[in-house]
C-alpha cells in the first residue's frame, strides 16, 4: 500500500488531503513518525523518524494520532480482495503481502492483468492506491513493488532478473543497512553488478553467513515459497552507531526511540509478548544480552522502555563504549516456547 496510514487518514478526512501529514509523533517534538504522506516525504520526512527531526525538515507538518483499529479493518478488506484471485497469501504487515498467483482462481492467466485488477478493485472500493511488483520470486517482486511508487506496477520477467539485480543500488538489498553499505562501498561494491564480481567465499569472509545470501540473491536465486501461516517467534529492532557511545543518558534515550519503533512493529503484526530482550554490543565487538519476562503481555511503548531501561541499568558499564543497542520481544500470545527458545537477534525487514 502507498503511505498506508497517512493515505487512510487523508481519505477519511478531506481537510488533510494535499497537506504534509505525519501519523504518529506529536507537534511538541516527542515520539516517532509511523507513516508520512507523500507531501511530507518531499521534505525528507520518513517513518521511524523522530518528531523533532521531522518538524525541522517540515515546520508545517500536521500530526495525527494513529487509528490502528481502522487500519486493521481496511487491511482485512484488502485481504478479502486478494482472496478473489488467490488463496496463497503471505501477509508481511497490515499494508504488505506476497501473493502466489501461479494458480489464479479466476483463470485470468496473466500476472500483469491480475495485478491491474487487484489495483483497480482496491482503488474503486476503498479509494486507496497500491503498488505491485511482479516476478518469479519473492525478493525481486518485493523490490519491484517499490520501483515506481505511488500507484505503480512493475513487472520483471525471468529473463530480465539478472539485469535488474545488476542495476540495483546496494542499499536496496535485504540485510544491507548503513553499516554494511558503508563496508561494501569501501570494497567498491555500489550496485548488484559490483557485488556479482565477488566470489561466495570472499563475501562470506567479509560478511559472514549473509555473504551466502548476497551471492545467491544477486544471481536471482530465491527459492522461498509463499507461506500462508508463518508464526513469528520474536521481533526486534537495533541501531548501530556511527561512533561508539558511553554516555548512559544518551543510550537510555536511544532505548526509548527503539522501544517506539518496536511497539509500532508489534502493533502492525497484532502481537503482544511477555519477554523483553536487550542486546548490547561493545566497541570490542563483544555481545551481551539481558532479558526479563513479565506475567502479563506488554502492550505500551512505555512498558517496553521501562523494562529495557531497567535491564540496561543493571549492566556494569563503567567507562565501556557501546557501538550497538537492540531491543526485542518474544514469548508471544501464540507462542508456547520458553524464554530459552527466544532469539533476540531476529530482524523484521
Amino acid at each position: 500500500m502507498d503511505a498506508f496510514y497517512a493515505s487512510v487518514e487523508q481519505r477519511d478526512f478531506p481537510e488533510l488531503r494535499g497537506k504534509p501529514l505525519a501519523v504518529g509523533g506529536s507537534p511538541d517534538g516527542r515520539g516517532v513518525v509511523a507513516t508520512a504522506s507523500y507531501e511530507a516525504r518531499k521534505f525528507g520526512v520518513r517513518s521511524a523518524m523522530s518528531s523533532r527531526q521531522a518538524l525541522q525538515l517540515c515546520p508545517d507538518l500536521i500530526f495525527t494520532y494513529p487509528r490502528f483499529d481502522v487500519y486493521k479493518e481496511v487491511s482485512r478488506q484488502i485481504r478479502q480482495i486478494f482472496h478473489r484471485y488467490t488463496d496463497l497469501i503471505e501477509p508481511l504487515s497490515l499494508d504488505e503481502a506476497y501473493l502466489d498467483v501461479t494458480h489464479d482462481k479466476q483463470g485470468i492467466q496473466s500476472v500483469i492483468e491480475i495485478a491491474r485488477r487487484i489495483k483497480a478493485d482496491i482503488k474503486n472500493e476503498l479509494n486507496l492506491t497500491v503498488s505491485a511488483g511482479i516476478s518469479s520470486n519473492k525478493f525481486v517482486a518485493k523490490i519491484a513493488s517499490d520501483y515506481s511508487k505511488p500507484d505503480g506496477l512493475t513487472f520483471v520477467s525471468a529473463s530480465k532478473i539478472l539485469a535488474f539485480m545488476e542495476s540495483l543500488p546496494i542499499e536496496k538489498f535485504f540485510g544491507v543497512g548503513k553499516v554494511t553499505a558503508t563496508k561494501m562501498k569501501k570494497l567498491g561494491i555500489f550496485n548488484g553488478r559490483d557485488l556479482k564480481q565477488f566470489s561466495e567465499e570472499s563475501l562470506v569472509r567479509h560478511f559472514g553467513k549473509s555473504g551466502r545470501f548476497f551471492y545467491a540473491i544477486v544471481r536471482g536465486v530465491d527459492n522461498r515459497a509463499v507461506q500462508t501461516d508463518r508464526p513469528t517467534k520474536s521481533i526486534s529492532v537495533e541501531d548501530t552507531f556511527d561512533q561508539d557511545i558511553s554516555d548512559p543518558d544518551i543510550l537510555l534515550e536511544i532505548i526509548k526511540e527503539l522501544a517506539g519503533k518496536l511497539n509500532k512493529r508489534l502493533t502492525i503484526r497484532e502481537l503482544q509478548g511477555r519477554t523483553v530482550v536487550l542486546k548490547v554490543k561493545f566497541s570490542d565487538f563483544s555481545l551481551l544480552t539481558r532479558s526479563l519476562t513479565t506475567t502479563e503481555p506488554i502492550v505500551h511503548t512505555e512498558e517496553l522502555y521501562h523494562i529495557g531501561a531497567e535491564l540496561f541499568r543493571k549492566i556494569e558499564l563503567e567507562d565501556s563504549k557501546i557501538r550497538l543497542l537492540g531491543i526485542g520481544v518474544s514469548n508471544f500470545n501464540h507462542d508456547e516456547s520458553s524464554i530459552e527458545d527466544a532469539n533476540p537477534q531476529t530482524r523484521l525487514f
